[in-house]
């Protein structure tokens, strides 16, 4: 459901169009005639301007990208308490810390469908792709075999990084919740995006919003290993991260986690293209 705009929002869009207003008459620099001009012709001026307003406003943007889907989560899939999910976490990393599980008192974010769990990556390795690796054989162990890893060496750096947006999502949650180890995030794990590509998802996200990335779904994999237990459970793309399939530093495709041939898979996708079976994995700030 579509959140009303606050007072807040509307002073602020408010103050953007004078701002805008007065930097247009010191840059373009209009003399008395030309000011009048532009006066005579108001319709014309507010129709550009609600235009414009309309095509930066609205996700119009490879809306070909999308399509209906009927996957879904499995029938057993249900949000766990967060300590024990903190609990969970303790038995694959245990010199984590704690988290602030006072976060799980205030309301959820829209189209969040639960507060989870997950581990501040640089506390489980040097760097993002090694911690990213360090969970997916979490995820064979926990399996006992059951998975594959279609990019077996390669998750370097090379092939894999985290999406811009999503580095700084994260550092505002962490700064949010300082001095804990692992965070609270308020997720919806595919849902949401259900049929749409990565690209299309990152285009409609909400401005409080971002991608989830390999190691924190895998996170979230080895807290809800009944997630992906079936063909038809929706795959999680991570829209958090990106990859480059040569390591030629076109960064087009993505990860993703699916669940075929009685295994977990983690492969890759373009990331401009659209499936029935795939939606993109997201976390939301307060």
């Amino acid at each position: 459901m579509t959140r009303l705009i606050t007072l807040e929002q509307i002073n602020q869009y408010k103050r953007f169009v004078e701002e805008a207003a007065d930097k247009a008459l010191v840059e373009v620099g209009l003399d008395k005639n030309e000011l009048q001009k532009l006066i005579n012709n108001g319709d014309e001026f507010q129709a550009r301007i609600i235009a414009d307003i309309r095509e930066i406003s609205k996700s119009n943007h490879f809306v070909n990208e999308e399509m209906e889907s009927s996957y879904g989560y499995p029938l057993d899939y249900r949000i766990k308490d967060i300590t024990k999910q903190i609990n969970i976490l303790h038995q694959f990393f245990p010199d984590i810390g704690l988290a602030d599980e006072k976060i799980v008192e205030q309301p959820l974010p829209a189209n969040a469908e639960g507060w989870f769990a997950i581990p501040k990556w640089q506390l489980v390795a040097e760097t993002y792709n090694e911690a990213v690796q360090k969970v997916l054989d979490l995820i064979k162990k926990q399996r006992k075999g059951k998975f594959h890893n279609w990019r077996e060496n390669k998750l370097e750096e090379e092939y894999l990084r985290q999406h811009e947006h999503t580095v700084k999502k994260l550092e505002m949650l962490a700064e949010q919740q300082k001095g804990y180890d692992i965070l609270v995030v308020a997720v919806q794990s595919g849902i949401k995006h259900r049929g749409r590509s990565v690209r299309r998802a990152r285009e409609v996200f909400m401005a409080n919003e971002f991608g989830l990335g390999a190691f924190e779904i895998g996170c979230i994999l080895l807290v809800y290993p009944e997630r992906l237990q079936h063909c038809r459970d929706l795959w999680i793309d991570c829209a958090g991260n990106e990859y480059a399939f040569d390591a030629v530093d076109d960064f087009s495709y993505v990860p993703c986690f699916g669940f075929y041939s009685g295994k977990v898979r983690f492969e890759i996708s373009c990331f401009n293209c659209a499936s029935v079976y795939r939606g993109s994995a997201s976390g939301f700030l307060l």
